[in-house]
């Protein structure tokens, strides 16, 4: 699988990059937070890491470390705009539950454990 950006998520990235040369893609993973378990960390990658996954869509690299891999592999970044609001947003086939605010999810690996 990969780790996509559709053209609006695809579109401000490169803007961040434009804006900081330095930096040579998307780092894209999960942290713990929240009720449900996992919560997406996305920011602008400095450097390549040991066990990293890179993969590229529309010319940029997505940097994606190791035990992040599983628990997102195979998402579709976006990024919406409503009224004032901007936001990215995520499709990822491995969430198998949400937490009410969507600040962060399950997989149903997590469940079974």
């Amino acid at each position: 699988m990969a780790i996509q950006l559709a053209p609006a998520a695809l579109e401000r990235v490169r803007s961040y990059l434009a804006a900081d040369p330095s930096a040579l893609g998307l780092r894209f993973g999960v942290r713990r937070t929240g009720c449900s378990g996992w919560g997406y960390l996305a920011e602008l990658a400095r450097d390549q890491r040991e066990g990293d996954t890179v993969f590229e869509s529309g010319g940029v690299r997505i940097y994606v470390d190791a035990d992040s891999l599983a628990l997102v592999d195979g998402t579709t970044i976006d990024f919406l705009k409503a009224g004032l609001n901007e936001q990215f947003t995520f499709a990822n086939p491995n969430v198998a539950g949400e937490c009410g605010c969507g600040e962060s999810f399950t997989t149903d690996a997590e469940r079974a454990a």
